[in-house]
């Protein structure tokens, strides 16, 4: 049996048809929307992460899950990518190579922004600890939307080890994006940064740059603030 088959008769046995237009209208996938064309059959992350747990323990195997990873409908491509972040984290560092790659080269099925936000910090992020991460900058330029999406999200690893350069340094260069998206994942990690390592940090940076950060970007950052530090940004704007 393969794996599209197995994963195939899991997912369709959780599928509910209802659920699948709520999702289909959260993730926007009306004409013109960033999800445009996506289709869904109805299944929450939680039964997705039970699905796809098992696969933790099995061998990556890319020619395997690339049917599922390139599937038209969106709950197979969370299941690949949550299954191929389970195995990242007791592979071998020659297959964490190999599912780095899969990902980067199939980016293209990496297109809505939880697809996005469950798979880059461990699948670019946690690779990239101990590597050159360049690369990020090359995604922050990509036409591409969730490219753009997946550098800024992937520096959620390097936070997390109280890391911050290049959350800092991607979201300037993104700092013009013109996708509310990307406003709010650079908001977001913003946000995490001076929470999660250094608020002086953060008002460093805001104190050079909230007065170029989108409006929906500064809210974000500036969250978590006391209310008349969060009032004196606002103003700037």
């Amino acid at each position: 049996m393969t794996v599209l088959s197995e994963v195939s008769g899991a997912l369709e046995a959780a599928a509910d048809p209802v659920a699948a237009v709520a999702l289909a209208r959260f993730f926007k996938t009306e004409p013109g929307a960033y999800g445009e064309g996506d289709r869904f059959i109805g299944i929450k992350v939680p039964v997705l992460r039970k699905i796809a747990k098992p696969y933790g323990s099995v061998p990556f195997d890319a020619d395997a899950w690339l049917p599922v990873l390139r599937h038209p409908i969106h709950e197979y491509r969370l299941t690949a990518l949550l299954a191929m972040s389970y195995r990242f984290e007791s592979a071998t560092p020659g297959e964490q190579a190999a599912i780095h790659a899969c990902y980067l080269d199939n980016t293209a099925s990496v297109n809505n922004w939880d697809l996005v936000d469950l798979s880059c910090p461990t699948l670019v992020g946690d690779y990239l600890l101990e590597r050159d991460r360049t690369v990020l900058d090359e995604l922050a330029r990509s036409e591409s939307l969730w490219e753009r999406r997946i550098a800024m999200v992937s520096t959620h690893s390097f936070i997390r080890r109280g890391q911050t350069a290049d959350t800092y340094r991607i979201a300037l260069i993104l700092i013009n994006d013109r996708h509310d998206l990307i406003h709010k994942a650079v908001g977001w990690m913003l946000r995490e940064a001076g929470k999660r390592v250094s608020e002086p940090e953060l008002l460093a940076f805001l104190d050079q740059h909230a007065t170029a950060l989108p409006r929906t970007a500064l809210r974000y950052a500036i969250e978590r603030l006391d209310p008349d530090v969060r009032r004196h940004y606002l103003e700037l704007r």
